[in-house]
């Protein structure tokens, strides 16, 4: 039965406990990552007579990455019946803090035996995390790498799901890189500057430029956000009448660019992305935004669950980091 955990969400979007069946057959190409977890005997579970529960914690479900993550962990959980349960929940925007440590004190409160969480800031986070830790809950950390030096004045260790974001981000500034000459002035939009991820994409676009020996004239953070985006952009444009191409760090900000380019009429702008959501792989087959990154959002979720269930009940956990696959979206990779 679905049943909304914060009423602040959309209760289409922020669901639901679904029970999970066990995971044979399920796959996962994360490297580490076990594809049958029903082969890992369930100690826990026999200790506890019980359903283990795993809670995975988003940030806004109003951004399609993050909804596209939870409709891959539900629909995970369809194919499974009675191993566990899964309580999956998001906060209103991706710069609403509160919200999510709200939401994990809530998970603490009900006991649950793991969080995965994708936190929307890598250090913000640490404490509540910590006392989840505290309180015996496993700990498995998605697409948002949490602060390393952070987690090591806690004393707190949780192995991060995902994918390297420094490598995405260079490979699709690679690709803008082919499109222009050296000299070339571009700019940068990126994420929460206390966000890893974000830090990473944006180190991965420099790379990139700096190596083409391109100009980067200007970065600014649009907190992830398309509207902020939008003016940001506007702004970039006026400042700098000869930029050539923006790098966003994510495909909300990058709809932004495109939006402000339209409205100045910049039609040899060019953008690029990081997420591939739809509306981006749309304007990508318009010729409107050059190119995007692929994290795999629908499977991301998966990959941090199938972790957490292994953690749960391995005798002597591994707590390394996993990482997972990260490719480059053009037109060209559309078609196939």
């Amino acid at each position: 039965m679905k049943r909304c955990l914060n009423p602040s969400i959309s209760p289409c979007l922020q669901w639901l406990l679904v029970t999970l069946l066990g995971f044979t057959g399920v796959g996962c190409t994360g490297e580490g990552v076990p594809s049958q977890i029903s082969d890992i005997e369930p100690r826990k579970k026999i200790l506890k007579q019980e359903k283990i529960r795993i809670a995975l914690v988003m940030k806004s479900l109003a951004n399609e990455f993050f909804s596209t993550m939870a409709e891959g962990a539900i629909q995970h959980a369809e194919k499974h019946a009675d191993q566990y349960q899964l309580i999956v929940n998001g906060i209103p925007d991706e710069t609403d803090l509160s919200a999510q440590v709200s939401l994990v004190e809530q998970m603490i409160a009900q006991d649950v035996d793991a969080i995965v969480i994708a936190p929307a800031d890598s250090q913000a986070l640490v404490s509540v995390l910590k006392r989840a830790h505290e309180a015996g809950i496993v700990l498995v950390n998605i697409d948002n790498k949490l602060d390393a030096t952070a987690m090591q004045e806690a004393k707190l260790v949780v192995p991060f799901v995902g994918p390297d974001n420094r490598i995405g981000a260079k490979k699709v500034a690679e690709f803008l890189a082919s499109k222009l000459t050296a000299g070339d002035q571009v700019a940068i939009l990126e994420g929460v500057q206390t966000s890893f991820n974000g830090q990473q994409r944006k180190l991965g676009f420099e790379d990139a430029m700096l190596a083409a020996g391109m100009k980067i004239v200007d970065s600014q953070s649009a907190r992830w956000e398309m509207s902020i985006a939008d003016q940001t952009t506007a702004g970039m444009l006026t400042a700098h009448p000869e930029l050539k191409a923006v790098l966003a760090c994510n495909d909300s900000m990058a709809l932004g660019a495109l939006s402000a380019t339209k409205a100045a009429e910049k039609k040899d702008l060019v953008i690029v992305g990081f997420d591939n959501i739809s509306a981006v792989q749309q304007a990508i087959r318009g010729g409107q935004i050059l190119a995007t990154v692929d994290q795999h959002g629908d499977q991301l979720a998966v990959f941090g669950i199938e972790l957490a269930f292994q953690l749960i009940y391995a005798a002597t956990p591994d707590l390394q980091d996993k990482e997972t696959p990260v490719d480059l979206v053009t037109a060209e990779t559309l078609k196939r």
